[in-house]
């Protein structure tokens, strides 16, 4: 994926770049599908709100997510994302990076300031984030390491402590644990106290392991719901298995947290509807069965951020590419190959 020529998104013509005294490299895509879509560009640089942040990209974070919106899939997406193109072209929402911007009202941090969260357009130079969707990066971490925890570490955070309310001495079981989402389940899980088993592909184990599993199953020959153990709280990540098997593996008085999930529906990916079932299901039930829609909080990102600095949460890093070769990124993530999570390095602006 090699730079084009000067391409400003918004209508700005190439001729017309000469007088633009503002702008920045990104990946962008110009419509939904493949990797193919993807390119790097030449943009105008992005203004900041009032309570606005621009940040001065140093690393970027690629997960499952990027990919949906990449393709535009769930289309139900569409609606909100924009229907024949996205609103948004540059890619990446996750981000670490220095503050090079404040807006007038932002109190929190100021020009210099190294931080980390979610920036709508972070596969580039600079990108614009919410104040309240940052949180300073801490120094025991890389840029790279950073910019692979928000979205995935904060959605594991709300599902394990907020959602699952786990305690010391608690059998969980996480699904998809050798993902985003689920390598920080895991550890967070751990480091609360209690016994983890991760379910993952054979090929993944030794990482799951690593991240502080006490046991592994392999998806395609364990069956974790076959009775030989039943669990306290639930983490269903991989959001293929029935609603009626993931009941069977909880104890009488179990959670389970269903945490968005691939499916087959073209327009929701099957997780809406499974998602409304879990929840009417629950309440027959003493078994309560839940979900989780994760919001991206800066205040998430800063108990993370406390984790990482004492060395209880290590972000699962599986390696790390240029801007020009974010395109090939993605074909391994949607290969399933990635072990955690992937970063886009991103040079400091010329």
């Amino acid at each position: 994926m090699k730079d084009q020529p000067v391409d400003l998104i918004g209508g700005t013509t190439p001729g017309q770049a000469a007088r633009v005294a503002s702008t920045m490299r990104a990946v962008v895509q110009d419509g939904y599908g493949t990797s193919d879509v993807l390119r790097v560009a030449q943009v105008t640089r992005p203004a900041i709100g009032p309570r606005e942040v621009l940040v001065e990209v140093r690393a970027a974070g690629l997960d499952r997510g990027t990919w949906h919106l990449m393709q535009g899939k769930p289309r139900l997406l569409r609606l909100v994302f924009g229907l024949r193109s996205p609103k948004q072209p540059v890619i990446g929402r996750d981000v670490s990076g220095v503050v090079a911007e404040v807006g007038s009202e932002v109190t929190t941090f100021a020009v210099g300031d190294e931080v980390f969260g979610v920036a709508p357009g972070s596969v580039a130079e600079y990108a614009v984030a919410r104040e309240d969707k940052l949180a300073r990066r801490p120094s025991t971490v890389t840029w790279e390491q950073a910019a692979v925890v928000p979205i995935s570490g904060g959605t594991a955070l709300q599902a394990v402590v907020d959602a699952g309310t786990v305690t010391a001495g608690q059998k969980v079981l996480v699904t998809g644990a050798s993902g985003g989402v689920g390598s920080y389940a895991v550890q967070l899980a751990t480091a609360l106290g209690a016994e983890v088993t991760g379910v993952a592909s054979a090929a993944k184990a030794d990482l799951v392991r690593a991240l502080g599993a006490d046991h592994v199953l392999d998806y395609a020959v364990d069956d974790f719901a076959d009775g030989t153990t039943h669990y306290d709280l639930i983490i269903d990540i991989a959001g293929l298995s029935d609603l009626s098997r993931l009941r069977r593996a909880l104890t009488p008085t179990g959670t389970l947290v269903l945490v968005g999930g691939e499916g087959d529906g073209d327009w929701t990916g099957g997780t809406i509807g499974r998602q409304l079932r879990a929840r009417l299901s629950s309440a027959f039930s003493r078994r309560r069965l839940t979900s989780v829609i994760a919001k991206e909080r800066g205040a998430d990102y800063a108990r993370l951020a406390a984790l990482l600095e004492s060395g209880q949460v290590v972000p699962s890093l599986d390696r790390t590419y240029p801007m020009a070769e974010a395109a090939d990124a993605m074909r391994r993530l949607e290969a399933g190959l990635v072990r955690g999570k992937v970063a886009v390095t991103v040079e400091p602006a010329r």
